[in-house]
């Protein structure tokens, strides 16, 4: 996107992050039920899935305007479970730019590295009644695949969403095949509204 750069983010960059959740605290108080905490950046940086999950590499890519602030970032796990299984397990992009279009040209230009480099499968998990963020998962071409209960995230716990895209040409059918974890997991989903959130 023009104006907009990319790169990966490191402990070098705990402070901007850190500075980047602190002035954009909505999706932590409507997933966590709380602000972001002093030390949520460096957490986020150093955090890797669970040891019994099979991944390939972990990125956390961080999205610049031009005048170095940092805009929006995104968690991609590359291999998840499966090769060509690739997980978005954060996209924030700031409050302000939400409802113009900049969510969707930063999540495309993310699809399109992902396909390039070997990704059959982007799969994420969006909490039940963040509203927006169902939305928005779904304008842009995710599907329901599995509901994931009980898990906590800051002070809250919470339904998830398990929501998958193809980006050549597969099928549920064929994620499920690939995707044991998802493919036994209960596939529907409650829109009763939450007021928690």
């Amino acid at each position: 996107m023009s104006g907009i750069a990319s790169r990966l983010l490191t402990s070098a960059d705990t402070a901007l992050l850190q500075r980047f959740m602190d002035d954009n605290p909505a999706y932590f108080i409507a997933v966590h039920g709380a602000p972001p905490h002093a030390s949520e950046a460096r957490e986020e940086i150093e955090s890797v899935p669970p040891a019994s999950y099979p991944y390939g590499e972990n990125y956390l890519i961080g999205f610049l305007n031009d005048t170095g602030a940092l805009i929006a970032y995104a968690n991609v796990i590359t291999d998840l479970f499966v090769p060509g299984v690739w997980l978005i397990g954060t996209f924030y992009v700031a409050t302000a730019l939400h409802g113009n279009g900049v969510a969707q040209g930063l999540f495309k230009a993310i699809e399109n590295w992902a396909a390039q480099r070997g990704a059959d499968w982007l799969r994420l998990g969006v909490v039940i009644g963040n509203r927006r963020a169902e939305r928005f998962w779904a304008q842009v071409g995710f599907a329901d695949v599995a509901v994931r209960e009980g898990v906590v995230m800051g002070a809250r716990v919470n339904a998830l969403r398990v929501m998958v895209k193809p980006l050549r040409g597969g099928v549920l059918t064929d994620y499920r095949a690939l995707v044991r974890q998802d493919a036994n997991a209960p596939s529907s989903v409650s829109h009763t509204e939450n007021t928690n959130l």
